[in-house]
């Protein structure tokens, strides 16, 4: 695709965003209750109702407004590994020009219970088949799903190579305005967010003395009292991407699935998937890390049940500060 496709690409998939968000917003104003109930149990994840409106919308906006001549397949959750969904409908999947994938709702538990912001996650690649990887994306946006109480939703989109645009939404009037991004520059942790993920229970141990030991090589453990870095358990992937994005945190990072085999637990499920993570080239534009926990890029399948290990980074000079800690720990423990 040209530069003025993807940036046609990049509208497009805003324009799916804001249709997932309204849909979303009118459903649970006619029936919040519903939203927890669980509608199914996947090799991917749980689904919940809330899911389910999320998906609806999906399909009805593909059929109705992605261009015909640019055929796609839609890689997302809730669609089983394997089964072939592609628009215009009945599309070979070789016969594809694109390959789309997409989160409509990451951080659903958050939502569900009118906790926290979640986040609608999607991401454009050229077609290869089964070749795909993460390294392919080069469109990508996320949307905010607001809690009922907040009257803001913040979009965060990017063509690769065309740094970031980010806007935010006044769900009072409808008005869009600009909204600033920028990491944090900070070259240390001291008095910062950081935080590696432990969202569930299992693992939980191990990975909190991965955190732990890593704060003791940094000098930072037990220094002021242990009060000089700060946890904050966000649990939505696209999320931690926004936190790093909007300067919040400075790292952030999950190691699950390293842990997860360590401890013969095989729990794929509970894990970050591509889909969670295809947002990671927005940090990246904005002159952020998005790595492997060894230093290496992103080299997932876009499909629906690869386990993803990944760390986020405000900056360079905090990656290269944990990179070879974190490489050691990994080894040490795992």
């Amino acid at each position: 695709m040209t530069s003025v496709q993807l940036e046609k690409a990049r509208k497009l998939l805003c324009s799916l965003q804001n249709h997932i968000r309204d849909t979303l917003i009118a459903a649970r104003a006619k029936s919040a209750h519903t939203f927890a109930r669980i509608a199914a149990v996947t090799a991917a994840d749980t689904i919940y109702e809330v899911d389910k409106i999320s998906e609806e919308a999906i399909f009805e906006w593909f059929e109705k407004h992605w261009p015909k001549a640019w055929p796609v397949e839609l890689v997302m959750e809730g669609i089983e590994d394997g089964e072939v969904v592609t628009f215009p409908r009945g599309t070979p999947a070789k016969n594809t020009v694109c390959k789309c994938i997409l989160d409509p709702i990451d951080g659903t538990r958050n939502l569900m219970y009118d906790k926290r912001s979640a986040w609608i996650l999607s991401a454009l690649a050229p077609q290869r088949g089964s070749k795909n990887h993460l390294g392919d994306i080069n469109v990508s946006v996320m949307t905010e799903l607001s809690t009922s109480k907040m009257w803001r939703s913040d979009q965060i989109s990017a063509v690769r190579g065309g740094g970031v645009k980010a806007r935010a939404l006044d769900l009072r009037t409808g008005r869009w305005r600009q909204l600033k991004v920028r990491p944090s520059r900070a070259d240390n942790f001291e008095h910062g967010f950081a935080s590696i993920a432990r969202f569930f229970p299992e693992g939980k141990s191990l990975l909190g003395r991965i955190e732990e030991d890593l704060w003791k090589a940094l000098g930072l453990h037990g220094k002021n009292g242990g009060q000089l870095v700060f946890d904050d358990q966000y649990i939505t992937t696209g999320g931690q991407i926004y936190e790093l994005l909007i300067g919040h945190d400075r790292m952030l990072g999950d190691i699950r699935p390293p842990v997860y085999a360590k401890l013969g637990l095989g729990n794929a499920s509970l894990c970050c998937h591509p889909y969670d993570i295809c947002t990671a080239m927005l940090l990246q534009e904005a002159g952020g890390i998005v790595e492997t926990p060894d230093g290496k890029p992103l080299r997932s399948p876009l499909d629906t049940t690869t386990a993803v290990s990944w760390m986020g980074y405000a900056n360079p000079t905090l990656a290269r500060k944990v990179r070879p800690i974190l490489k050691r720990l990994l080894k040490e423990h795992c």
